[in-house]
């Protein structure tokens, strides 16, 4: 299956990227501080454990993400996302990952789950995409879909904190 986009892997240079056509999503949540919140964050968005207490459906090709897993998002237990992962990053201060859309995804494009730590110890979690409507329904919910979109990459700011609080030094 291919992708249904031509910027593939766009997000791993520049997390703020948007192809013209495509509409952009950047959202960046402070998570907590410290190394152990960093490595908690980084698994948990590695290893799917993000995602499955977001309360969404995963259907992974393998435990962890990597270049060339396929990946289906099931929403609301209806809507069916079929994905693949284009890129992953596991550095010192740096993880995550970015999928790409197949056919059968209600919307077309790349995104973007990224922890990072910075010089003065603060973890956060930075969801970014582009994105346009490829099915009928998305097309027909407009700036609707937008804002579901700009409120689950809250949500997953706010449930990966949770999952951290312990791990954090703050």
């Amino acid at each position: 299956m291919s992708f249904t986009y031509e910027a593939v892997g766009a997000t791993r240079e520049n997390l703020a990227a948007c192809p013209p056509g495509f509409h952009p999503l950047h959202v960046r949540t402070r998570i907590g501080e410290g190394q152990e919140a960093f490595h908690k964050a980084a698994e948990a968005v590695l290893t799917w454990e993000l995602h499955r207490a977001l309360g969404v459906g995963i259907d992974a090709a393998a435990d962890r993400a990597a270049p060339g897993v396929d990946v289906t998002v099931t929403l609301a237990g209806l809507i069916k996302a079929p994905c693949r992962i284009v890129w992953t990053a596991e550095e010192s201060r740096r993880a995550g990952w970015a999928y790409g859309t197949l056919a059968g995804h209600p919307e077309s494009g790349e995104e973007a789950f990224l922890v990072d730590r910075t010089g003065d110890g603060t973890v956060w979690l930075t969801v970014a995409a582009f994105s346009r409507p490829a099915k009928w329904y998305a097309r027909a919910a407009g700036p609707a879909t937008r804002g579901l979109q700009h409120a689950y990459a809250r949500r997953c700011g706010a449930v990966l904190r949770r999952l951290c609080a312990e791990f954090s030094e703050d």
